[in-house]
């Protein structure tokens, strides 16, 4: 363990914190468990450092029987003496940034603080019992308190085992799991595990247990330890990750015994283990894999045919026809024969597609980082254009993780938005401010946005934040009411618990007596109202037929629509009344009769506080929805809220026949009457499930992974999840891409995760969307493009060994056309933009061949038209042109016009349809946003002008003459022709009566993915798809598409 004394600037001394970093758990894991950091107040850092005062005794020579002198004493043959003190180590680590870096300098670096040490930086510590025991004299070390034997003791949290009574108090970072069964006031934050910010009650009778790795921030108690180690929950989530895996197997013998049942969290069944093995291969890369080992195979087959065919032509006519006998200069001639084979080899073997496919991936990855996705996993970037479920989590991912008071009651006016304040009675209002400045806690605020057009910060409370917000919202500033009346000054404070569900504060007046503020659940505070206050500010009473008005008309509609209803009250206590609702009172009250005292209120308003969807959600989960993406809700949340929320961003519909679960429910259903999870019984709840509510980590992992191992439909589900706690992390690497917040999300979480969310937006998921369907269609279009090139050079290359006994295209030039195709042609298609489009269609899934019949009809066709081209030029060009023939003997060698016009036109016609390539669903705009990349416009003028060069000074190096400007206009004409031919090509299979409706539906997307408005203010209606069946969802522009790509 490794103790870190971190000083933060900004809060006062008495807030700082003591990060504790904690390192491997078990010495037989593969790999260390990710470091997990833990915060808790000052107070524990008596227990981490103990006495200070006693500390520099052990940096001195101690004066013994055996050294009376007090010479310096050794270790293991080392001095005992360290040369830096342990008020020194913790001086440096106080220090932060270039301090800190600058601090080390002083101490002679990092190896001169090892030699100090004793210690090694390569092979560390010596590890003999005497060194290890004379550190921890030394340097202390982590201890916690258990009772053994009667007897309060301090022992190595290592120590601890199941069944030991541990004193846990204020500061204290829980080693183990455990069960409460006596409790003070006891408040843990377990955001370390839940990723939830707020502080949760614990108590014996409610929710009494305890878990490793969150830490106590009020109170005391004594816990029954059930759970250490990987077995703890926190350990779990660790084995789920691929750690702990050697110790987890040592332990399977003793989960099958009473003893390890006693052990077993038998509320909490765990999981099957994960497979240690890595995620297996990307959908593209299954694909690419396949296809290339066929091209290739082709390739070999046809380039050795060629080289049989060629020798065994040259052998025929010169030893038979001829009959010469062996020459040494033959030799030669056997050697271009291979050659030429070698060269049909080189250009059939698709070598370019890992080149096309890792410039796809990086120049994505880059640009996705400025749609904040930053890709830690580059086959997570083509995966996720595949995906056809995402699992969100809720808070933080589809809401914004700040609570907002979004409607209120005030003088009997129901406000669904912000009121103005200057619309409700002056005193009124300023009533109501002072009891929400005073009567939150003062830790509890809201600071300004760091960054312009960023939102405030929360601090503290959530609910409270947001009534401050409220306040701020107002116009009014709750500061200035806390200045001018500080804690100290507080008569008494009745602090929220889950028996009184409310706070109180008590101050004094100016002119005498006392003012109580009141707020909590809006049904306990209503009920001990006694006034209120009139649409005119007129006090009145509150009888029970208005109390029970208030619950049916306003209260209980802000709960359905997943609200949080808090009631603000107030009363007066006064030497002599003057209003109906104040108290009299002679002398001070007694203060200990709280029921008394919180009673005979009158109110001031009700709010209605929700954690807010963002507000781009909406749009961006019909965007899924548009895309073929099944949205799924998990979330700790209880059932009401999850389906308000679920409703709110568009997962759901009022009405729908989706399955929204608890995570009880949902473990009832998919497990067999032995508890045993059964893959059939999870294929009955998954594809109508929208919403999981109330579950746990181990409801999340099992949900994502039943739905990758399910079998129900021809192609396997591909699923992403998002996340950002801990407790998210075992989901996150087991599906196909995590998504981890980047904000909000633990080091844990975003460890697992393939793709990093920067901006904690589900809108950016929806763009790594795009962007993967984008590289997948990179990939499409510069295969569409090279097995153009293969198909015509490798024919040419075939019929011309047979018929003219060499082929038209030299060596050297096509490794140029191998250059063009290849690297060239990579980069140039590999850097397309995104657009709308890519939204509008189904994922290509698993088992859709990666070349779709459109895209073959696009190949075939070219191919067709520009062999044709090149035999006519091949077997009659020379009479057309009134040029010498090539094919004779005589000129066959040597740089000739007739053979430098088949080479031209060859790579005329490529680079032209070069841009045919860029559309690969039937579009007839190849032209379309062609300008915009000027990556691929770049590379096609450069490769132009090169083969101008390349004809006109290429000579013997490229076997080329120069051509005069009829035969370069003719070359020309023929490239332009396959523009042409690939428009005529198009109409054989275009279903245009439905591209209006594409393009209808894409200018909706292309209005969300321009950013042209703000996100959630689409104008445009969306179809209810979620009431829809599956093949029904599918939209008109979507069904083109799948029409257009359909599989053979």
């Amino acid at each position: 363990m490794v103790l870190e004394l971190q000083r933060r600037e900004e809060i006062p001394y008495r807030e700082r914190i003591l990060a504790v970093t904690v390192g491997s758990w078990c010495t037989g894991c593969d790999r260390a468990w990710e470091p997990t950091i833990m915060r808790a107040p000052l107070a524990a850092r008596s227990k981490a450092v103990e006495n200070e005062q006693i500390r520099e005794e052990f940096f001195l020579p101690k004066q013994t029987a055996n050294n009376p002198r007090g010479d310096m004493a050794t270790i293991d043959g080392r001095p005992a003496k360290y040369g830096i003190t342990l008020k020194e180590l913790r001086q440096l680590m106080e220090t932060r940034g270039q301090e800190g870096a600058s601090k080390i300098a002083e101490y002679g670096g990092v190896q001169e603080i090892c030699r100090k040490l004793h210690t090694s930086p390569k092979d560390g510590l010596s590890g003999s019992k005497a060194d290890l025991d004379h550190r921890k004299e030394t340097f202390g070390e982590h201890k916690f308190s258990v009772i053994r034997a009667c007897e309060v003791l301090q022992i190595p949290v290592g120590d601890i085992v199941v069944g030991d009574i541990c004193q846990v108090k204020y500061g204290d970072l829980l080693p183990a799991d455990g069960i409460l069964f006596q409790s003070n006031d006891l408040k843990v934050d377990e955001s370390s595990l839940t990723g939830e910010s707020d502080h949760v009650k614990k108590g014996e009778e409610v929710d009494p247990m305890l878990l490793s790795g969150t830490y106590i921030m009020e109170g005391s108690g004594k816990m029954l330890v059930t759970a250490v180690g990987v077995n703890s929950q926190a350990g779990i989530i660790f084995t789920l990750l691929g750690a702990g895996s050697e110790e987890r197997k040592t332990n399977i013998e003793m989960e099958d015994t009473p003893q390890g049942e006693d052990v077993e969290n038998k509320g909490q069944p765990l999981p099957p283990r994960p497979e240690t093995n890595t995620k297996e291969k990307s959908v593209l890369q299954s694909k690419l894999n396949k296809l290339a080992i066929q091209i290739g195979y082709a390739g070999s087959a046809i380039a050795l045919i060629t080289v049989v065919i060629l020798i065994m032509q040259f052998s025929v006519k010169t030893f038979v026809i001829d009959q010469k006998s062996w020459k040494k200069f033959y030799f030669s001639e056997f050697v271009r024969h291979i050659i030429i084979g070698v060269t049909v080899l080189v250009v059939a073997v698709p070598e370019g597609l890992p080149l096309a496919v890792t410039l796809s991936l990086a120049y994505s990855v880059k640009k996705m980082m400025k749609d904040n996705n930053l890709v830690r996993h580059l086959d997570a970037c083509e995966t996720m254009g595949n995906a056809t479920a995402i699992c969100s989590d809720k808070t933080g991912t589809l809401t914004t993780n700040r609570m907002t008071v979004v409607e209120s009651y005030i003088c009997e006016k129901h406000n669904k938005t912000t009121p103005k304040f200057e619309h409700i009675p002056s005193h009124v209002g300023d009533t109501l401010i002072q009891a929400i400045a005073i009567n939150c806690g003062y830790t509890s605020r809201v600071m300004q946005a760091e960054q312009p057009g960023q939102p405030s910060k929360q601090v503290g409370n959530k609910t409270e934040c947001a009534l401050l917000q409220f306040v701020l919202a107002l116009g009014k500033d709750y500061q200035t009411i806390r200045d001018g009346i500080p804690e100290d000054m507080f008569t008494r404070v009745y602090t929220f618990n889950s028996a009184r569900k409310s706070m109180s504060t008590v101050i004094p007046l100016k002119g005498g007596g006392y003012r109580l503020f009141c707020k909590g659940a809006s049904e306990i505070i209503s009920s001990k109202c006694s006034f209120t206050y009139s649409s005119d500010g007129t006090l009145q009473k509150f009888n029970k037929a208005m109390q029970e008005r208030l619950v049916k008309e306003v209260i209980e509609p802000m709960a359905c629509n997943g609200l949080r209803t808090i009631t603000i009250a107030y009363r007066d206590f006064v030497p002599k009344s003057k209003e109906a609702n104040q108290s009299q009172i002679r002398g001070e009250p007694d203060w200990d009769d709280e029921d008394n005292i919180v009673n005979n209120l009158t109110c001031l308003a009700v709010v209605g506080i929700e954690d807010p969807v963002r507000p781009e959600v909406p749009d961006a989960i019909k965007t899924c929805q548009r895309a073929s993406i099944t949205v799924r809700m998990v979330t700790g949340d209880n059932i009401n809220t999850a389906r308000s929320i679920a409703i709110k961003c568009g997962i759901i519909k009022p009405g729908d026949g989706f399955l929204i679960l608890e995570g009880k429910e949902f473990n009832q259903r998919i497990r067999d009457s032995n508890g045993e999870i059964q893959q059939n019984l999870i294929d009955k709840v998954w594809p109508s499930l929208r919403v999981l509510a109330r579950s746990s980590p181990t409801d999340k992992f099992i949900l994502v992974k039943g739905i990758i191992d399910s079998q129900l439909t021809e192609s396997r589900e591909v699923v992403a999840v998002t996340g950002d706690g801990t407790n998210d992390g075992p989901a996150l690497k087991k599906a196909d891409v995590g998504f981890a917040m980047g904000i909000t999300g633990t080091d844990v979480a975003k460890e697992a995760s393939d793709i990093i969310l920067t901006d904690d937006n589900f809108t950016s998921i929806v763009k790594a969307v795009m962007w993967g369907r984008n590289v997948y269609d990179s990939i499409a279009k510069f295969l569409q493009f090279q097995l153009t090139v293969n198909v015509v050079a490798v024919t040419v290359a075939f019929i011309g060994a047979c018929a003219v006994q060499d082929s038209p295209l030299k060596a050297v030039q096509m490794l140029w056309v191998n250059l063009i195709m290849d690297t060239l042609a990579s980069l140039a298609l590999a850097t397309e933009m995104p657009n709308a489009e890519l939204l509008l269609r189904k994922p290509y899934g698993r088992t859709k061949p990666l070349i779709s019949r459109t895209m073959m009809k696009n190949i075939l066709g070219q191919a067709i038209y520009q062999l044709v081209v090149i035999f006519v030029l091949l077997f009659v060009g020379d009479e057309m042109l009134g040029i010498q023939s090539g094919r004779t003997e005589k000129y066959r060698n040597t740089p000739n016009q007739h053979f430098t016009i088949i080479f031209n036109t060859f790579v005329m016609m490529t680079l032209f349809n070069e841009i045919n390539a860029r559309k690969i669903h039937g579009e007839r705009n190849v032209f379309k946003d062609i300008f915009g990349n000027t990556i691929f416009c770049s590379i096609w003028v450069v490769t132009f002008v090169s083969q101008i060069v390349i004809i006109n000074f290429g000579n013997t190096a490229f076997s080329t003459a120069r051509l005069s400007l009829e035969q370069w206009g003719w070359c020309l004409l023929f490239g332009v022709g396959t523009l042409l031919w690939g428009q005529d090509a198009t109409d054989l299979y275009r279903p245009s009566s439905r591209c209006r409706l594409a393009k209808i539906e894409a200018t909706s997307v292309n209005r969300w993915c321009q950013h042209e408005e703000p996100y959630g203010r689409s104008r445009h209606r969306s179809t209810d798809y979620s009431r829809k069946p599956l093949n029904s969802r599918i939209q008109p522009a979507a069904r083109l598409q799948r029409d257009t790509n359909m599989d053979s």
